[in-house]
């Protein structure tokens, strides 16, 4: 009998990491009694609270449980069935979320974008936007962006704005996949608003899942006349928790101190730290620029392969042979040594 293969799944995704402390003592702490359902608690109360002092606005927020449902959900809010949403080729909305933008918003199609590092080109938006055939083409009705991007990079402030002009000027909303949003916040050392409402975000998708909760995503409409009727659609949807509180209980965990944002600081540290060994270490380049937690290397079928052999899982990003490290809040200089040892055991 051969030896038994642990599977080590710590760089695989920042899904895989455990609920952080601070999100599972504020879960404990909302089960000891019984709490009015369907988010009329006072978890869900102050949690909403919390969101508009962190973002500096009075903004309308809703829990919905997964990111595929905040994206879809909140441009179904947007656009009409007959408009289109602008994007990257890669965003997550096109490459993994199985449709749900245009089935939730009964046709809108996706128009994809290029653009290094993960990032819209917005020379391309422009030249898309130039070209709409009125009445024959889907007319645009969003652009949506992700902070930080699939590549693991990260949008200026500046970025965003000039962005948010063009949506401005051909009268489109600006969508916010958020998914990593706290890593983005993390990277820029910027107040959350500067990179969110102010240069011109309309709706924001608030990740807590990749950051230390257990589920469940804010969905943020930072001008409440876009929201109007939002607590039907999420309700037909299958979005509203009855038990809400345990939705809003590990978001306040991370919410109430800075937890979300040490988090977001530990893991794009481990993943600069990843990075900067692999490279020193192992001659292994990054791919993109680690500005988040993310780290993109190319690897041949040997190293891929024999990781693999010893247990490893990650995923490969980009034909051929580009793979995904993700670091998390509880990614340990340990761990990241353990992958190294394995790496130039193999090279």
């Amino acid at each position: 009998m051969g030896e038994m293969i642990v599977e080590r799944h710590e760089f695989a995704s920042d899904n895989v990491a455990p609920i952080c402390p601070e999100a599972w003592a504020a879960m404990q702490e909302a089960n000891v009694h019984y709490a009015p359902s369907y988010g009329e608690d006072r978890w869900t109360a102050r949690m909403c609270g919390r969101v508009r002092e962190i973002f500096e606005i009075d903004c309308d927020v809703y829990f919905v449980f997964t990111g595929t449902a905040a994206n879809a959900l909140s441009l179904a809010q947007l656009c009409k069935s007959f408009q289109s949403v602008i994007c990257h080729q890669h965003s997550h909305m096109q490459t993994d979320e199985c449709g749900a933008a245009e089935f939730f918003t009964g046709g809108s199609k996706l128009l994809l974008v290029g653009g290094t590092d993960g990032k819209v080109d917005i020379g391309q938006v422009k030249a898309l936007l130039a070209r709409q055939n009125e009445l024959h083409s889907h007319k645009p009705g969003a652009i949506s962006i992700a902070q930080a991007t699939e590549f693991g990079t990260v949008y200026t402030r500046d970025e965003i704005a000039a962005i948010a002009n063009v949506a401005r000027k051909h009268q489109l909303f600006l969508h916010m996949d958020g998914a990593r949003l706290a890593n983005a916040i993390a990277s820029l050392n910027c107040a959350p608003k500067a990179i969110t409402w102010e240069p011109g975000v309309d709706v924001l998708c608030f990740g807590g899942t990749k950051n230390g909760a257990a589920g469940g995503q804010l969905l943020i409409f930072f001008d409440k006349r876009i929201s109007r009727e939002f607590d039907y659609r999420a309700k037909q949807a299958g979005q509203l928790g009855s038990k809400m509180r345990f939705l809003a209980a590990p978001w306040l965990g991370l919410l109430t101190g800075d937890a979300w944002l040490s988090n977001a600081q530990h893991a794009n540290r481990a993943a600069r730290s990843l990075a900067s060994r692999l490279r020193k270490e192992a001659g292994i380049e990054s791919v993109f620029p680690v500005e988040a937690n993310a780290v993109f290397v190319s690897m041949d079928e040997q190293l891929a392969s024999g990781l693999h052999a010893r247990g490893w899982r990650f995923s490969k990003f980009i034909e051929p042979d580009v793979y995904r490290l993700m670091c998390s809040w509880s990614t340990t200089e340990q761990q990241i040594s353990s992958l190294l040892a394995d790496v130039l055991a193999i090279k």
